[in-house]
């Protein structure tokens, strides 16, 4: 669209605005590709302020933005175009309203607690052959996400797909006229982001707004909620209900699973037909039956839809980080294979490989269905290439061979199927590299993927990266934006894996992190993690790879002070920042409240060290019946930063709750506070349901009828009082599976059941009994995770989360993802 154009719809109305051409659209200003054809808009959140990075993104000869506050900086930029608006991010979504008004096309909108996106992308999988597709990249289904992704529709476009997410109310009547579907979807109703709403009733009025314009609803009648709350809303399209009840459009006749499928009988229209899903799990089945629902809408012979349901493939709604061959690191992206998500891939993959320093390479297949020329589409991929600095690609398919010359100034290796990939030297030669793999089904990219990961111990713990980070927001919203939040990630970011969480937290503008000794904040440093670095646990020996890293001490003791006062005049350093602790009544480190004369005493009569912060630590901050001791706490520790504030004139900062300080006493959040369990999926609050972080999963190695009167493992502990299958894990004592777990103490989860720990547990193995479990070798078993939380198993240890994290040993492979 012309920027002139885009003036006016934003309602920017100044004449001097050219007539240039904008194709992309930008909101992170990390994420920019083509800045000669974007425009960025300049959101302020309450967390952030996009107008802070319109200085870096001139540097990189970008020249066009929405704005919605001048800064005094900005004049300079004489060659720049700023649109003036009141807000930017209305203004993005005024856009996208213009510009899906453009297109006359069917439309889907998806929406519920649950399934979004595997509705979406398996519709996609279904339909790709019959249209021309454009659909939300990944889970962009947010008040951002949902304009980028109805920017993307073009002349080409035959079908549009689009999900839409809301947290709390009035979110949805935003999305509706930018979607505007013509074929409504409602997946489910949950209690997903449920906090913001008086209760599920209301939650589903609230979604059911997308759907005001649509000709028809797709949904399952046999949640009663949803089916009153339909009825009794003002849609006024036809209803295209599914589910058990003869009232249905679609009557679900007979559901009956085998070992891998399962075989459902519907009548539409008063015929009998069966369709085999190749799933068992309760939300496959369901998602499916969406799909099945809609194309028979669509008008699809039953025939035709039985056949391509059975060839529906599971989404893979993750970017992964494994170790792979020869050093290289794996990112494994078969989820779009799209222009938007390519260029998400590509940025994901430039924050991996700064960090790291390694060398880029992307292997990519033929782009199925864009809708676009071949010349277009390549010429596209060759500037996003360009653009994000790859070094090599390696392009498989006949298109992309075809256009090899578009790609320049790259090293670059083509071949016609991936049979001719696997079977090249070059395959062999890949080394010390960060690759890409993002390629269309058809060309079973998982056995690249197969070659290049590295076989290590099948015992992982699963890192989501998105759940980190959507439980930063949660504590971050419960702040004021000028609060500083200092994230801990000492003891390997709680078992986590450092590296990894500090990166993903410093790209999310995390102000501070803090390690427990200097070793681990100097690992952090050579992986380029650049921000601020406190080390809680200072010893005399670390002093100078302190002072190398530059990394912050916690000062908690006279002798420590004195020594590190002492160490920095030897190399001449003043004003080396230190943070003060203060003992407020736990009394594990710290200085005593009397102490605080002499110490401003010592702290004037100096210069080599400046106190950049002052803070305490709450002992009880999470239980309801210590409040009064906690309340004691923060006057005591107020009372002596206010002692050590008055001394110095350069403000210091104070901080001193923690992450059930940060839910229970926000009042007293101060200038910054820090962040540790809450991090993980672990709440203070009983009603409060944070995304769990970490999964600890193993595979089923074996498994063996073990008879009546027999025992299972060493000391004949496990008795076996009647025929029982047994099933044998990868895991032990020495991954962090605690022997009291053994015996029946513990349980874990296998296809969805539980079962429970037969036997001592092994250094190496544990045994579990499967006989209740339909269970076979190679199934994947849950030790904690989505729905084995960790906290259960805390319980069962009588100890605390933490320990059961922490205790996950290294040799356990751990796996990163971003969705």
């Amino acid at each position: 669209m012309k920027l002139n154009k885009i003036a006016q719809i934003v309602g920017a109305n100044d004449s001097n605005v050219p007539s240039v051409e904008i194709n992309w659209l930008l909101t992170d200003s990390r994420s920019l590709s083509f800045p000669v054809e974007s425009l960025f808009f300049a959101i302020h959140t309450a967390r952030n302020n996009g107008h802070n990075y319109i200085a870096e993104l001139y540097q990189q000869n970008l020249r066009y933005f929405v704005v919605s506050e001048m800064h005094p900086e900005f004049e300079k930029m004489t060659d720049a175009v700023f649109l003036k608006v009141e807000d930017s991010l209305k203004a993005l979504q005024a856009l996208a309203v213009a510009h899906r008004n453009a297109f006359d096309i069917p439309v889907i909108g998806i929406t519920g607690s649950n399934g979004k996106t595997v509705v979406k992308e398996w519709l996609y999988q279904l339909l790709h052959t019959d249209y021309v597709i454009t659909r939300s990249p990944r889970s962009y289904n947010s008040q951002i996400g949902v304009p980028l992704s109805v920017w993307a529709l073009s002349e080409s476009t035959q079908l549009g797909i689009f999900e839409a997410g809301i947290s709390e109310p009035h979110e949805m009547k935003r999305l509706q006229p930018i979607i505007r579907p013509t074929i409504g979807i409602f997946t489910n109703l949950g209690d997903a982001h449920q906090e913001n709403f008086s209760g599920l009733k209301q939650k589903c009025e609230e979604k059911l707004q997308l759907f005001d314009q649509s000709e028809v609803l797709v949904y399952c009648s046999d949640n009663k909620l949803v089916e009153i709350s339909i009825a009794q809303s003002a849609f006024k399209g036809v209803f295209f209900s599914w589910g058990k009840s003869d009232k249905a459009t679609v009557q679900i006749v007979q559901k009956e699973k085998t070992v891998s499928s399962t075989k459902v009988v519907l009548k539409y229209n008063a015929v009998e037909s069966s369709v085999t899903i190749p799933f068992t799990d309760d939300a496959s089945i369901e998602n499916a039956l969406q799909c099945v629902a809609v194309m028979l809408y669509l008008g699809l012979k039953t025939a035709e839809i039985a056949k391509r349901i059975l060839l529906l493939e599971a989404v893979a709604m993750r970017l992964e980080v494994k170790e792979g061959v020869r050093d290289c690191l794996i990112i494994n992206d078969s989820y779009n294979s799209d222009l938007n998500s390519l260029s998400i891939a590509l940025d994901f993959l430039n924050q991996q490989a700064t960090a790291k320093k390694l060398s880029k390479t992307l292997i990519l297949s033929d782009i199925l269905q864009s809708g676009q020329t071949s010349d277009e589409l390549y010429k596209t991929v060759s500037g996003l290439v360009h653009n994000k600095n790859v070094q090599r690609i390696i392009g498989i398919g006949s298109e992309i061979s075809k256009h090899a010359d578009i790609f320049e100034l790259v090293d670059k290796t083509f071949f016609e199927q991936t049979e001719d990939f696997l079977k090249s030297p070059i395959l062999r030669e890949l080394k010390n590299e960060i690759i890409l793999l993002k390629g269309s089904r058809t060309y079973h990219f998982e056995d690249i993927s197969e070659k290049l990961e590295l076989v290590t111990h099948e015992t992982t713990l699963e890192v989501n990266l998105n759940a980190l980070i959507d439980n930063l927001n949660y504590f971050r919203a419960k702040l004021r934006p000028e609060t500083k939040i200092m994230c801990m990630v000492k003891a390997f970011a709680y078992g986590s894996g450092a590296v990894e969480v500090a990166r993903t937290l410093q790209h999310h503008r995390c102000d501070y992190l803090a390690v427990a000794v200097a070793d681990e904040g100097a690992e952090l440093r050579r992986e380029g993690i650049r921000i601020p670095i406190v080390v809680m646990n200072p010893e005399k020996g670390s002093f100078g790879m302190i002072f190398d890293n530059k990394l912050e001490p916690e000062i908690y003791s006279f002798r420590l002070l004195d020594a590190f006062i002492a160490s920095a005049e030897k190399l001449g350093l003043t004003d080396y920042p230190i943070h003060i602790k203060i003992d407020s009544g736990m009394h594990r480190l710290g200085f005593e409240p009397k102490n605080m004369e002499e110490l401003l005493t010592r702290l004037k009569n100096q210069n080599q060290v400046k106190v950049r912060s002052v803070f305490s630590h709450l002992s009880g901050s999470d239980e309801a019946k210590f409040d009064s001791f906690t309340k004691q706490q923060i006057d005591t520790f107020t009372d002596c930063a206010d002692q050590l504030s008055g001394a110095f004139s350069h403000n210091i900062m104070r901080h001193i709750l923690n992450s059930a300080g940060i839910e229970r006493f926000s009042e007293y959040q101060f200038d910054m506070v820090r962040l540790g369990i809450g991090h993980y999926g672990i709440s203070s609050l009983p009603d409060v349901k944070l995304k769990q972080v970490c999964a600890l999963k193993t595979i089923i190695l074996q498994i063996k009828t073990v008879k009546a009167g027999e025992t299972v493992g060493y000391s004949r502990k496990g008795i076996v009082n009647e025929d029982k299958r047994i099933a044998i894990i990868p895991i032990g004592y020495a991954d962090g599976f605690d022997r009291k777990l053994g015996n029946g103490g513990g349980e874990v989860l296998v296809n969805g059941k539980r079962a429970k720990v037969i036997g001592n547990v092994c250094m190496d193995l544990v045994m579990i009994d499967v006989t209740n479990v339909e269970a076979n070798e190679g199934d994947s078993v849950e030790i904690f995770g989505d729905n084995l939380t960790i906290s259960e198993v805390a319980g069962w240890l009588k100890t605390i989360p933490y320990e059961v994290l922490t205790s996950v040993s290294r040799r356990v492979k751990r796996v990163y993802f971003q969705e």
